[in-house]
């Protein structure tokens, strides 16, 4: 644990006595740091690999109040003598991971977005109406009120577990996939990572994000990292659209489209994720070095 802002930061490192570079994997918004097992150990080999629990998530401490998780994506790196990295990051992570560059751009030396999140995007309406039809709608419009708020006396397990469940079809396999596409093994973890977030949302103190202003959707251009943008082709539409408008707008970004793979690549398409990071490792990290 580190201590951030008052608040407990769980990670975990590992690597070799020399590593070539640091790389933090940043975890999805539906998912906790287990979700990058594999990277976690296969890119250790030569490099100093971090991943934590964002407040509120996993073994960390709650989030409550105002929560800046680019800030203390900073926090940790300083906590843990960090001074500059390579970001993963899945989803929100990656949203977080951009604003990190933006706000400390001598801190961030490449940067891998996989089916990322866009602070300051706006999410289209058929995406949203599609979320409500098919995940909200497994618990009672009125008992999801007041889990939302935080106002219910009782979070009934069942529930927790059909959001968990619906969000994981929607979401990680993708809404024209279904539940035979993911691995029992994949479908397993993920729906197990996705209940605890929902559990926790529902049952913890509230909370508010506050992200960097200006907001990052409209600054995507002043990124002078080169970066890795991983897309999942079958992965809800409205944010593979994000991954179109991260490798059109990060001026060194390229795209990869992994098909038939939802939202979590690193989980789902686990051998495929880990040799593109560590190609990308030795474009950015190891190149340099020798230069």
């Amino acid at each position: 644990m580190v201590i951030v802002d008052g608040a407990e930061i769980a990670y975990e490192e590992v690597g070799p006595d020399t590593p070539a570079g640091t790389i933090v994997l940043l975890h999805a918004g539906v998912a906790d740091l287990r979700m990058w097992d594999h990277q976690f150990v296969s890119l250790a080999q030569r490099y100093r690999v971090i991943r934590y629990d964002r407040r509120g998530s996993g073994r960390s401490g709650d989030a409550e109040g105002e929560v800046c998780h680019h800030e203390d994506l900073l926090a940790v790196m300083d906590a843990l003598g960090v001074e500059r990295a390579v970001l993963a990051g899945s989803s929100m992570g990656g949203a977080y991971a951009v604003e990190a560059a933006l706000a400390a751009p001598s801190r961030v030396a490449g940067l891998a977005l996989i089916c990322s999140g866009l602070t300051g995007h706006q999410w289209p309406a058929d995406m949203l109406e599609q979320a409500r039809e098919r995940v909200h709608s497994s618990v009672p419009n009125d008992v999801l009120a007041r889990y939302r708020a935080g106002a219910a006396e009782w979070v009934d397990p069942a529930h927790v577990r059909a959001m968990a469940e619906a969000h994981t079809l929607w979401q990680v396999a993708g809404p024209e996939r279904g539940r035979d596409a993911l691995a029992d093994e994949v479908w397993e973890a993920a729906v197990e990572m996705c209940r605890l977030v929902f559990e926790r949302s529902w049952t913890g103190p509230r909370s508010a994000e506050r992200h960097l202003d200006p907001p990052v959707a409209g600054r995507l251009h002043e990124i002078a990292v080169p970066s890795l943008v991983i897309n999942g082709l079958s992965d809800v539409r409205g944010i593979q659209e994000v991954s179109g408008l991260l490798a059109a707008g990060i001026p060194a970004a390229r795209r990869l489209d992994l098909p038939e793979t939802g939202h979590l690549p690193p989980l789902e398409r686990p051998a495929e994720v880990t040799a593109a990071l560590t190609t990308f490792l030795s474009e950015v990290v190891d190149q340099p070095a020798r230069a």
